[in-house]
């Protein structure tokens, strides 16, 4: 090949370098909002369900006590001085909130239940998203290096760590459950 021929093969790579930077930069950029506004959602989830199970616990405290309260004035029925009906009135009270307790920590487990749910069907996509980072980056990387060393192959192995990527940031956009668990597993803690 002539000098000219070369020239003209190197331009046309950092022709392609370039537009291939640009495309992977603003998707990156693009999916980059997206997944911190998935982070931001993931925090309130795991908020929500952390309070959500405080409140369980101190609703089944109050039951617990309430039990007790009730299972001490049975007791006392058994001695035989006593007022019956400030007993048959507590007793009552007793039941009703034993039953209101019993119900409220039932939709409170229910509530926290489904806020971790959302906090794991968010994660999904963060996971995606994170992968599609990495790709990325991969792609942006090997594709400088490839205008450097003048270098089609490096540019090609570039489009597809660049593809991965998006397929996997697509995935986050999309809903897709599209998640290699090896991945996860290698990269995450």
């Amino acid at each position: 090949m002539d000098e000219q021929d070369q020239g003209a093969k190197r331009n046309r790579l950092n022709d392609l370098v370039a537009v291939t930077v640009v495309i992977l930069t603003v998707f990156l950029a693009v999916g980059k909002i997206k997944d911190d506004n998935i982070v931001q959602a993931m925090q309130k989830a795991q908020s929500g369900a952390v309070d959500t199970w405080a409140e369980y616990q101190s609703t089944r405290v109050k039951l617990h006590v309430d039990e007790n309260g009730l299972a001490q004035l049975r007791l006392l029925e058994t001695a035989g001085t006593f007022d019956k009906a400030l007993a048959t009135k507590q007793t009552a009270e007793y039941e009703a909130d034993i039953k209101k307790y019993q119900q409220r920590s039932q939709e409170t487990m229910a509530k926290a239940k489904a806020l971790e749910a959302e906090y794991d069907r968010l994660n999904v996509h963060d996971d995606q998203f994170d992968i599609s980072e990495a790709f990325i980056s991969i792609a942006i990387a090997v594709a400088a290096v490839a205008a450097l060393v003048d270098n089609f192959m490096l540019l090609y192995l570039a489009w597809a760590s660049g593809i991965t990527g998006i397929v996997f940031g697509l995935a986050g956009f999309l809903g897709w459950s599209i998640r290699p668990e090896f991945l996860v597993l290698l990269l995450g803690t």
